[in-house]
């Protein structure tokens, strides 16, 4: 074997135990699970990946990392996102009128539905976000069990409350199911919100810690997405669903 050879050969080993070694570091995802970023989005532009339907919602950036965010430094109670129609349809077809209609009764909550799962079961959901600004909140939810009448679930984080609650939305109003306090959720700081639906038992996890831990035997069987409230600016990152 010549030089040219033997040097070009060990050149790519060395590469391939480089990427091999990076891999390893990396943190890896459960089986089955998939992962949505935002490094190929356009900043200023919706994410591919959600339907906006209520608040303003867009992909920005966290220095130089594509996020996806909610916009409520402009923030008006009561709007509906743009094009909130087309997007409906294509999430529920037939019953989009509907799913409307109900969803119009939380306008004071911005809702971002994922297009990517059409039913969660069981399993895991999970996100990382940073809260920017707002005076009356800075929250980050995830929304579950979005029924076709708009009605759904949340465990949502608040960084002006420091608090991670675990919320029942159902015909127009909001009822918390699980309470928790002195939750430390310090703003322009990234976190990690995970929720757990184990069997009976509905999980909520903020930076690795478990806060929530409710009894649930009525079947979950919905949509899925990001939420907020008012006028918080936070940035999400990280969507990563693990589906049972």
């Amino acid at each position: 074997m010549s030089q040219v050879k033997r040097s070009g050969r060990k050149i790519v080993m060395c590469v391939v135990a480089a990427l091999a070694m990076v891999a390893a570091a990396l943190p890896a995802l459960a089986k089955g699970a998939q992962q949505i970023g935002f490094a190929r989005e356009a900043p200023g532009a919706e994410a591919r990946s959600f339907s906006a339907l209520v608040g303003t919602w867009h992909v920005d950036r966290d220095g130089s990392r594509p996020v996806y965010a909610v916009d409520g430094r402009n923030w008006e109670q009561g709007v509906m996102a743009p094009g909130g129609a087309g997007k409906a349809k294509a999430l529920y077809g037939a019953g989009s009128a509907e799913f409307l209609a109900g969803l119009e009764r939380y306008r004071y909550f911005p809702l971002s539905v994922c297009n990517d799962v059409k039913s969660f079961r069981g399993g895991s959901i999970e996100v990382a976000f940073k809260g920017v600004s707002g005076r009356i909140d800075q929250a980050a939810g995830i929304a579950f069990d979005i029924k076709p009448n708009g009605d759904y679930l949340l465990l949502r984080a608040n960084a002006l409350e420091d608090n991670l609650v675990l919320f029942r939305m159902e015909q127009g109003r909001r009822a918390t199911v699980q309470w928790a306090g002195k939750v430390p959720v310090p703003s322009g700081q990234w976190h990690d919100l995970k929720l757990v639906l184990e069997g009976k038992r509905i999980l909520g996890y903020l930076d690795g810690v478990k806060y929530v831990d409710q009894a649930w035997t009525e079947p979950v069987n919905g949509r899925i997405g990001l939420w907020s409230k008012a006028d918080s600016y936070v940035f999400f990152d990280k969507f990563t669903v693990s589906e049972k």
